[in-house]
């Protein structure tokens, strides 16, 4: 059966702070209530509703702005990683999103993991595209260029060769 319950904090894939929401039992017993984020909605508690919801709408803003300052401010940004290959130009091991953390928390810039919007590990090397989703759903794009540790001969393209006719007799 069902539980109703008010969420004192935002929980993700669940809603957010202010919200009646209906979990499942077990849910409710070992991870929400245990961690007081939420309680079980009742007419008293129901009484908190209003104010969660006020106070969820103004850290919402400041949130979103807070997202938008630092998106403007990063706009652009270019971060450069420096991989392991072999001598073909093939990486021994993947770009994955921690990587990408890391990068921004040595420019000063603290993200979460979740944030980075990465579909699965890069494993080429070159410039990428990616984009990070911030709070309150703002997004931020940036660049990444990954670059191997020792220096690549430098492959020529070939000309494709082209038969020439000789004339029949």
């Amino acid at each position: 059966m069902p539980m109703q319950l008010l969420l004192l904090d935002d929980v993700d894939a669940l809603g957010r702070s202010g919200e009646v929401v209906t979990v499942k039992p077990g849910y409710a017993r070992n991870c929400l209530l245990p961690k007081k984020r939420a309680v079980v909605a009742s007419p008293q508690t129901l009484r908190l509703q209003e104010r969660l919801q006020a106070e969820r709408a103004e850290r919402a803003a400041a949130d979103r702005r807070d997202a938008e300052e630092m998106a403007a401010k990063s706009a652009g940004t270019v971060l450069e990683i420096e991989v392991k290959v072999d001598p073909e130009g093939h990486m021994y091991g993947s770009v994955s999103a921690t990587d990408i953390v890391n990068l921004f928390a040595e420019k000063g810039v603290e993200i979460e993991k979740r944030s980075v919007l990465l579909p699965q590990p890069i494993k080429t090397l070159g410039t990428h595209n990616l984009k990070l989703r911030l709070k309150e759903g703002v997004i931020m794009e940036f660049a990444l260029t990954i670059n191997s540790d020792i220096p690549l001969p430098v492959k020529e393209k070939q000309a494709p060769a082209v038969e020439q006719e000789t004339p029949e007799e």
